[in-house]
């Protein structure tokens, strides 16, 4: 088989992408790649300290932060959320997906903690973009790869107060909105910026020194540009190291706003391999969090709804779980989750195994590419 290096180094010769940064860690050993360069224009080779935008891969992080204020005991999972999000306190509901987005019932029940960290609130994006009931979320909950074009997390949470639940609180399994929901419940709870509280409690202990969600001047030189794959298979540029993500957003987004590195990621995913300690004896979470994190927590019919993004797995808090062995790389219990900015992550508690790979290739299809899936196959072994 060759090696991680020679696989991504194809798809920078065919141009899916300017460059890559890989980790793959087993009981076997580590072996990284950094292949490519750091923009189109080739002016800096990448490295393995390269910075990227991860996108979707914040998604865990941001619900190992909402986990650590359950096992301090500031929030429970049965709680509703509307003790912390008074505007979301009492949602309406569509009566029926398919049917007028103003045709509307009370919600039945409360929306929950458990609820906001498992997809099931009700607010997301089904499988189905043409649904009517769909439609309001979509000038709320923009592409979030737009990190200026949103407003701040108050102003946002009140937009979204006023869109109909697509399903009864519980019913469900739909993408992206409960994440940044998330990202405002630990601002409302802690009484700091999401920023603050990631930077201390996450980040600072495992040593990720290069994950925020701002790069400064001083780091610009190993950010990576960001593009997007065109239908013909181009690539069109959408940030540049100065652009989006040179300054401090006025909305830091727990659902993919972070930016940083292939290390930083490999010291959150061995944290959670080690049942929430760090390399060096600290406990960051408890280890029942972590099983809450990785656990499967859907239904069949969540299931079917959500069936574009999950592709027939299971969804745990932040992250997909494998749950049925369909392709060489879904092992049961597999998990982790994708970027739309060209980003993987995935741990295998069974096994310890850890597969991360960023690149600067964005798309607008929850389907993943070619060489990701590739990725996943080396991950693999196969």
């Amino acid at each position: 088989m060759a090696g991680l290096e020679d696989l991504l180094r194809v798809y920078v010769d065919d141009g899916s992408f300017p460059g890559a940064v890989a980790v793959v860690a087993s009981a076997a050993g580590v072996e990284w790649a950094a292949v490519g360069f750091a923009d189109a224009d080739h002016t800096a080779p990448m490295a393995r300290d390269s910075i990227f935008r991860i996108a979707s891969i914040t998604k865990p992080i941001t619900a190992a932060a909402v986990l650590m204020l359950v096992d301090d005991g500031r929030i429970g999972l049965d709680e509703p959320i509307g003790g912390w999000l008074p505007e979301l306190a009492e949602p309406v509901v569509a009566r029926t997906p398919a049917g007028p987005a103003g045709d509307v019932v009370p919600a039945e029940r409360p929306i929950t903690v458990f609820d906001l960290l498992t997809n099931q609130a009700g607010w997301g994006f089904p499988s189905d973009f043409s649904l009517p009931a769909a439609q309001p979320l979509f000038a709320v909950q923009k592409d979030g790869r737009e990190v200026a074009g949103f407003p701040p997390p108050d102003e946002w949470i009140a937009q979204l107060s006023r869109v109909p639940l697509l399903y009864q609180p519980g019913q469900s399994w739909l993408y992206d909105t409960c994440s940044t929901v998330q990202g405002v419940l630990v601002e409302r709870v802690t009484g700091r910026s999401l920023p603050d509280v990631l930077a201390e409690r996450v980040f600072a202990p495992l040593g990720m020194t290069d994950t925020a969600f701002a790069v400064p001047a001083g780091k610009l030189g190993r950010f990576t540009s960001l593009y997007k794959t065109q239908p013909a298979g181009e690539l069109k540029l959408m940030d540049t190291p100065d652009g989006q993500w040179s300054t401090m957003p006025a909305f830091p987004m727990g659902s993919g706003g972070l930016a940083g590195t292939a290390g930083d990621w490999l010291a959150f995913a061995r944290m959670l391999l080690a049942g929430g300690v760090t390399d060096e004896g600290r406990r960051l979470l408890s280890a029942d969090a972590v099983r809450l994190m990785t656990t499967d927590h859907t239904t069949a019919a969540h299931r079917k709804i959500g069936e574009l993004f999950l592709e027939g797995q299971g969804w745990g808090m932040g992250g997909t779980v494998d749950i049925a062995a369909t392709e060489p790389w879904n092992v049961p219990g597999r998990y982790g989750w994708v970027g739309g900015t060209g980003t993987s992550a995935h741990v295998i508690p069974a096994t310890g195994a850890v597969g991360i790979l960023l690149t600067q290739a964005g798309s607008d299809s929850p389907v993943p590419a070619r060489w990701m899936r590739d990725f996943w196959r080396y991950t693999a072994g196969v």
